[in-house]
């Protein structure tokens, strides 16, 4: 069966409330053919998620709403492999307090900080500086962050991009970690593999529909407007450490303002929805962004050093690539399924920001 994740926002929720909630769970589980695996509440936060062995969103619901009534704000299917990759368990910590009455009670809040690496495509890599020199690289970077991951007690997070997902439970600990390997990273070695560094923070079910999907997405949003070797820091972490922390950080930090951060968020997000659609362009993202041609150009070069067209067009050539990763497909398909209408000119295209032709690149990948 699948298993999913719920979140419950209960406002002054106490950890006690929450097991007794969860033991009437247990004992209306069988009903719905439902196994209640374990659950994370934050007193702080006021939330709740749990996760649970069900056949359907609709059996969750159904058993949350005879058990207590507290029915889920979202629910998302989750692999129980990311889970513990993230949080560190997927049943009830073995150290949980029992009381006289036989209620298991614990405080475990699911927030936690990420730390995203971000290198060149090793396909792109491999046709740059040959296969050799490409994995002897890349394996220096894996060794090097894999290395600072233990020693600041990080956790890797399986996952299919260049680069790693580090999950941590203090953004203190995250900007050590990202401190330390800033240190140790060889400039020749950054620079060759295009090196760059996000920290983001969040829960596990938000507005994406999978796991840590939004904090991972935010990063990779920092990490597109991060030079080379930067450290690109969201808004909500920088509230969490010290300007000590940030001092160390010197040159190597970036971080925006709120509001711009709010404004990067608001483009991508508008291309994650539209870049499928040939007919989108600049007065579209005009519309839906709520901002004059005028507006949106100087806002967009300000944050991200290209304009909105430009914009457009390489997030449509950064999916087509990513396409072209994950299945077998011709190049007229590609073309036309990220939002290009003409083979040639996505050829064209695909040529001048990646160095090299369409049916080059899928004849590396394979």
């Amino acid at each position: 069966m699948p298993i999913y994740m719920d979140v419950h926002i209960v406002p002054g929720v106490k950890a006690r409330n929450v097991a007794e909630a969860h033991q009437q769970d247990l004992i209306h589980q069988e009903d719905y053919a439902c196994k209640c695996m374990t659950y994370w509440v934050d007193e702080q936060r006021e939330n709740v998620f749990c996760l649970i062995d069900a056949p359907s969103k609709e059996a969750v619901i159904e058993m949350h709403n005879k058990a207590h009534g507290l029915i889920p704000h979202k629910i998302i299917e989750v692999s129980s492999l990311l889970v513990e990759s993230f949080l560190g368990r997927i049943y009830d910590p073995t150290e949980a307090d029992i009381t006289d009455g036989n209620l298991k009670v614990f405080h475990d809040p699911s927030f936690r900080v990420l730390l995203v690496t971000q290198t060149i495509d090793p396909v792109l890599l491999k046709h740059t500086l040959g296969k050799e020199r490409s994995v002897e690289l890349l394996q220096q970077h894996n060794d090097l962050v894999r290395q600072n991951i233990r020693e600041h007690t990080g956790r890797e997070v399986e996952h299919g991009g260049c680069g790693f997902i580090i999950s941590f439970t203090a953004a203190s600990k995250a900007l050590s970690c990202a401190l330390a390997i800033h240190r140790a990273i060889e400039d020749q070695l950054a620079t060759s593999i295009g090196f760059k560094m996000s920290i983001t923070a969040g829960e596990p079910v938000e507005k994406s529909a999978t796991l840590f999907g939004s904090s991972i997405q935010k990063a990779g949003y920092m990490c597109a407007i991060a030079k080379c070797f930067q450290v690109a820091l969201s808004s909500s972490v920088r509230e969490l450490v010290t300007k000590e922390n940030l001092h160390q950080m010197g040159d190597k930090l970036l971080a925006i303002p709120p509001q711009d951060e709010a404004l990067l968020e608001s483009l991508y997000a508008t291309l994650e929805e539209k870049w499928q659609d040939p007919e989108f362009d600049a007065d579209d993202f005009c519309h839906v962004m709520t901002m004059s041609k005028s507006q949106l150009y100087r806002k967009t070069i300000a944050l991200t050093g290209i304009s909105p067209n430009v914009l457009l067009k390489e997030f449509r050539l950064d999916k087509a690539r990513e396409m072209m990763k994950k299945k077998h497909y011709n190049i007229a398909q590609v073309t036309f399924d990220s939002g290009f209408t003409s083979p040639s000119y996505f050829t064209k295209c695909f040529k001048k920001k990646f160095g090299l032709l369409p049916m080059s690149y899928i004849e590396l990948v394979q």
